[in-house]
């Protein structure tokens, strides 16, 4: 009983070493949204800033601050739109100016564009640090006013002529701020293309890691079987002085495992960081992104070890498919303490590493989304040992003893309140969602509404449909592509 107890504690400490990790809370480190592959060299664009309010919503609050934005104006035509693309929960890239495929709408209907950085990302800092106390500046209410200041402060400096037709453009959560930017502001915002964006906001997001197994099982059943049979092993061999030292061997451990000083979250926190290896790859399964240095390690390459007999027991093959992901990742060993992650994410400097939105992020799914990818659904699969309670003790170890559970359930219900969740009611929006990406259990997947349409694309991942085209682009992505195009076609005349 002792050692479940202190296997669940641990596990639950898993999610918390988010700081360290190259994934973690469904998050890439840098942002979900990756970097574009460019075909060819580009010419970066220049860092430009906007000055915004800290907050919007009091008026006498007259402090301001510097937002980032990037510009190109290269295939603007006199009456052309203009296309806004959304910056989110990292560091926004200027690479997208050159290519991706809002590019090629704007080259197709003459428009000028536009990328702004997220308020608390990159380089857009309001505050001095990011202690709580400033955080509560980090909002998606406060980051769509600043979209509504920007799009207004942009018609004025650019001279953008009256009636002009603003689209705005958004993948992961991002996306969801497109929707929102087009219900909330819709007299500045003509229409909007939501890629993989989440509108529920959801605490026990035990869907997640469903959706996970749905898609390993398109390489196998045998690939599951090799996953749940490689976790009984562990568990197994954490009951054991002998089976832990071969854990830390095998897994390249960066501290041994130790029965007097390993705490329970530290061995929860082992659990939930090797089901985000497995998350990492399914939600960027054949993305055609080049910042991830995981990006050619897919489905079929760990499922091609976890089911080939001849690299040893099961085990031993989830350890190769979690160094495999250490080394893409230049991590020299596997971090599994909660307490190095949560110190981490404690950091309030600008300079730390946790500073690159991993501090930022989590702050907002403890104030605003929750989003917390559990074990509760699928308990066989990467055991039970991360449940809703592990990630919400983050919450309190990280921000305070407000941030519980009872913050947690006004804060989801506030946010589903504000926006509407599914029920949001827009016209001029698609929503757009690739069927391996387990974000779009919490996305618009169908619609009965002609003017704000839902496009599923089988067998995608998160955001696909932004990127460059490909050679390997499977047919339903390149024809979702073109209906989205033509989705942009029919708003501009209207």
């Amino acid at each position: 009983m002792l050692f479940i107890r202190l296997l669940v504690i641990l596990l639950a400490g898993v999610n918390a070493a988010l700081a360290l990790r190259s994934f973690a809370r469904g998050r890439s480190k840098g942002g979900n949204l990756g970097s574009p592959v460019l075909s060819k060299d580009y010419v970066p664009v220049e860092d430009q800033w906007f000055e915004q309010f800290l907050d919007h919503f009091n008026p006498t609050d007259a402090r301001t601050w510097k937002q980032r934005y990037f510009t190109n104006s290269g295939f603007y035509k006199k009456g052309g739109p203009v296309f806004l693309m959304i910056g989110g929960e990292g560091t926004a890239n200027p690479k997208w100016m050159a290519e991706g495929e809002w590019i090629e709408y704007a080259k197709q209907y003459g428009a000028l564009c536009f990328q702004l950085e997220h308020r608390f990302y990159g380089k857009s800092h309001p505050t001095a640090d990011l202690s709580v106390k400033n955080l509560m500046y980090l909002s998606s209410e406060q980051a769509l006013a600043d979209l509504a200041y920007f799009i207004e402060g942009m018609n004025l400096r650019h001279q953008i002529p009256a009636g002009t037709k603003w689209i705005t453009f958004g993948g992961s959560y991002p996306g969801s701020l497109a929707a929102w930017s087009r219900a909330k502001y819709p007299h500045l915002v003509h229409g909007a293309m939501s890629a993989s964006g989440p509108l529920l906001a959801q605490i026990d997001f035990q869907q997640y890691y469903v959706v996970v197994e749905d898609a390993l099982r398109t390489h196998s059943q045998a690939c599951i079987d090799a996953v749940v049979t490689a976790n009984k092993q562990v568990h197994i061999m954490l009951r054991h002085p002998l089976g832990q030292k071969g854990l830390a061997e095998k897994f390249k451990f960066c501290d041994p495992i130790d029965p007097g000083h390993t705490k329970n979250n530290d061995i929860a926190n082992m659990y939930e960081s090797l089901a985000s290896n497995f998350a990492e790859v399914v939600q960027y399964n054949k993305d055609n992104r080049k910042s991830s240095k995981t990006a050619n390690i897919t489905i079929d390459t760990i499922c091609n070890i976890l089911v080939d007999e001849n690299r040893g027991t099961p085990v031993s093959r989830l350890a190769q498919v979690s160094n495999l992901l250490l080394k893409a990742n230049d991590e020299k060993c596997f971090d599994y303490k909660y307490n190095k992650m949560i110190s981490e994410l404690r950091n309030v400097s600008w300079a730390d590493e946790a500073a690159e939105g991993g501090r930022q992020w989590t702050y907002q799914t403890c104030t605003e989304f929750g989003f917390f990818q559990t074990s509760t659904a699928r308990p066989q699969l990467f055991s039970e040992t991360f449940p809703v309670d592990f990630f919400v003790q983050q919450c309190t170890d990280i921000f305070g003893p407000r941030y519980n559970i009872h913050l947690l359930q006004s804060a989801v219900e506030r946010t589903n309140t504000i926006y509407g969740a599914f029920d949001l009611d827009v016209s001029n929006v698609v929503f757009v969602h690739g069927s391996i990406d387990p974000w779009h259990a919490l996305g618009k997947i169908k619609s009965t509404n002609p003017r704000a349409p839902a496009i599923y694309i089988n067998g995608t991942a998160h955001c696909a449909n932004m990127y460059p085209q490909s050679d390997n682009d499977p047919p339903q992505l390149t024809e979702a592509r073109k209906r989205i195009g033509q989705l942009i076609g029919q708003w501009l005349k209207n």
